[in-house]
């Protein structure tokens, strides 16, 4: 029963990595960048929760719409100010970009929420389910994330495989010249992949801090390093292939702690990683991009 409960605590943190990866996955899909400060978002979006639920008492559902909207904007506002203007330059420049949006969301939190770690309230209200006896426990918020990330893949893969929008995100993805000549707006495009990854970033937010109750301005950070890994594991650019790597990535991490060190899950990680990428460098659904010359 260990293994088993090891297993689902893993699978469930694997779900919050999947929903922190299809942000990345779907900006470097589009746009062809990686957006470092993804994690600090994350990071806001919680806040925006605790803000609204601790210390304006409204109900978790509506803290978490509120959260939802603020991230959307969040995303689509770092996008237009930080990353636009960047469009053509180097893929150092929006580096250093995104690691400068990244200390600058986190030092905004420092000033408005100080350095101290707050005691995050869940927002999930579903009791646990006990199986076997009372021998296997299941959370209310493992429940929740698990349900939450799969439905939020399947709807986003239908979003961008059937509707106008997401066929445009792919034109967009595939030539951005062509695409512009055939009348797709690039630009709104490239804000709206910003707005969904942030949207979802919030969600994510909101989850992590609920099934790990402690929230600072450095909460995002390491969360979101790890989301990047997943979205690297599964294959960069790939809606599933970020569910498959973050799910992968949270039972190994948490396989890890249950059995071989808490201290050392961490370094398991990134040496799966480093061994994935060895075998096959573009990630497990990546696809090899042949360049005409």
């Amino acid at each position: 029963m260990k293994f088993l409960s090891q297993l689902i605590s893993g699978i469930s943190l694997g779900s919050i990595y999947s929903l922190i990866a299809l942000g990345y996955t779907m900006v470097y899909g589009i746009a062809k960048m990686l957006n470092f400060a993804h994690g600090d978002v994350i990071m806001v979006g919680a806040f925006v929760v605790y803000t609204m639920c601790v210390t304006l008492n409204l109900s978790p559902i509506l803290g978490v719409l509120i959260a939802i909207a603020f991230c959307t904007v969040l995303g689509m506002v770092i996008e237009r100010l930080a990353y636009k203007p960047l469009r053509q330059a180097t893929s150092l420049a929006v580096l250093i970009t995104a690691i400068g949006v990244s200390y600058f969301l986190q030092n905004t939190a420092l000033l408005i929420f100080g350095s101290d770690t707050k005691k995050f309230t869940s927002v999930v209200s579903i009791s646990s389910v006990s199986l076997a006896d009372g021998q296997l426990i299941i959370s209310g918020e493992t429940i929740v994330t698990i349900i939450v990330s799969v439905v939020i893949m399947v709807a986003l893969s239908l979003f961008v495989n059937k509707s106008k929008p997401g066929k445009a995100m792919r034109a967009v993805s595939e030539d951005k010249g062509a695409a512009q000549l055939m009348g797709i707006n690039v630009n709104a495009m490239i804000a709206l992949t910003f707005a969904i990854g942030s949207g979802l970033a919030a969600i994510a937010g909101a989850l992590l801090c609920s099934a790990y109750p402690a929230l600072s301005p450095y909460t995002g950070a390491m969360p979101g390093i790890k989301a990047f890994v997943a979205a690297v594991f599964g294959g960069i650019g790939s809606i599933p292939g970020a569910m498959i790597g973050g799910i992968l990535l949270g039972v190994i991490e948490n396989l890890s702690k249950g059995y071989i060190s808490s201290q050392l899950s961490d370094a398991i990680v990134f040496a799966v990683l480093i061994i994935v990428l060895l075998v096959r460098p573009t990630g497990i659904l990546g696809k090899k991009i042949n360049e005409k010359v």
